[in-house]
């Protein structure tokens, strides 16, 4: 395929190299010495070379129509989501996936990406909602809500705050009305105590353990095991397939939601900053080619790309350290699984459209 000379190929640098860097990992953390290459790895491998193909797929086509398509096939995303709290797959207590016999997916991963596109194109065709009021963006509220609320029931809280949280965040830049706001944080205070009855048993106790509740040999044994990893590996690491915590298998869920905290004790402190670098190279070379974008409403749909990727960075590095509660994040472009790595290449892609043909 060829590509726009204007193309930002750093951007695409960045992304190649934080996914080859996962797929190590993820050869390290499903590693032995009956079965080298795990099956986890050749599905990985596989997707990223479908994802770097959807990468350039979705920069080549026109980001007008990829909007508008994405507008009307989110009502298709909450029909999924819909029927996947009726027939979906059930895995590690939730029911999140549907089964396409070859391979699974999460429904709720597509929100990400066709969310922005929904809000977004409501704006360009409504334009008359340029003034922020709450009426106006009524709409989009509502069916915010609506996903935040199937996602929940999945239950998939990770998910369902990080959808909230990046269309909270978009609505803040479209210039919706402050007392949104301030209307939703009263309205959080009061219903707080309700909000925590209306939570799983599961995910109160992963709160309580954030704050210090649990026993090391139960509770607490996720958190201080990724803890354990983390600070073993020192300045420099332990070195490739030398992780105890990782190769040991002390470490759960080493190659999904816990990948950086594999790569923190083999490659030590050096590592974990080197990884740490490039995604702020990558989400700071993002924000730029936004800024080059003259069109307010394709700077929220790349924005929205964006954020989402931004803010699942953020959350699962800090729930490996320590310093946010557990919660099903997986790390971008680098933790096992193919719907949110294939979302991943997707939506840097889309947002590398949308620079290239901004003019």
């Amino acid at each position: 395929m060829i590509v726009n000379r204007s193309s930002d190929w750093l951007s695409f640098v960045l992304t190649f190299l934080l996914a080859a860097i996962g797929l190590v990992s993820i050869f390290s953390a499903t590693y032995n010495d009956a079965h080298p290459l795990s099956l986890f790895f050749k599905k990985q491998l596989i997707g990223i070379c479908i994802g770097i193909g959807l990468y350039w797929l979705f920069a080549k086509l026109d980001y007008r129509s990829l909007m508008r398509w994405g507008y009307f096939c989110y009502f298709g995303v909450l029909g999924l989501l819909i029927f996947t709290l009726i027939k979906g797959s059930i895995g590690m207590g939730a029911q999140r996936w549907i089964n396409l016999f070859f391979f699974k997916f999460q429904p709720s991963e597509l929100t990400k990406p066709l969310f922005p596109a929904f809000f977004a194109y409501y704006l360009f065709t409504h334009k008359e909602t340029d003034d922020g009021t709450l009426r106006d963006m009524a709409p989009i509220i509502g069916v915010l809500f609506v996903s935040f609320v199937l996602i929940m029931k999945q239950p998939d809280l990770g998910t369902a705050l990080l959808i909230l949280f990046s269309g909270l965040i978009l609505l803040w830049l479209a210039g919706i009305s402050k007392k949104f706001f301030l209307y939703g944080c009263i309205l959080f205070i009061l219903t707080t105590p309700l909000s925590w009855y209306l939570l799983k048993p599961y995910q109160r106790n992963r709160i309580a353990v954030f704050v210090g509740y649990g026993t090391t040999q139960k509770e607490r044994y996720q958190l201080e095991q990724a803890a354990i990893a983390v600070g073993s590996g020192g300045l420099r690491g332990k070195g490739f397939l030398q992780g105890t915590q990782n190769t040991l298998q002390f470490l759960p869920e080493s190659r999904t939601d816990f990948i950086f905290a594999v790569i923190a004790e083999e490659w030590g402190f050096l590592g974990a900053l080197f990884v740490l670098l490039l995604y702020a190279l990558l989400f700071v070379r993002s924000f730029f080619m936004i800024q080059d974008i003259e069109t307010p409403y394709l700077q929220l749909l790349a924005l929205g790309l964006l954020i989402h990727l931004v803010l699942s960075a953020l959350i699962n590095i800090c729930m490996v350290l320590g310093m946010l509660p557990i919660v099903g994040i997986p790390l971008p472009l680098m933790s096992y699984g193919l719907t949110n790595l294939l979302i991943s290449f997707i939506s840097l892609g889309w947002l590398q459209g949308i620079y290239i043909q901004r003019r």
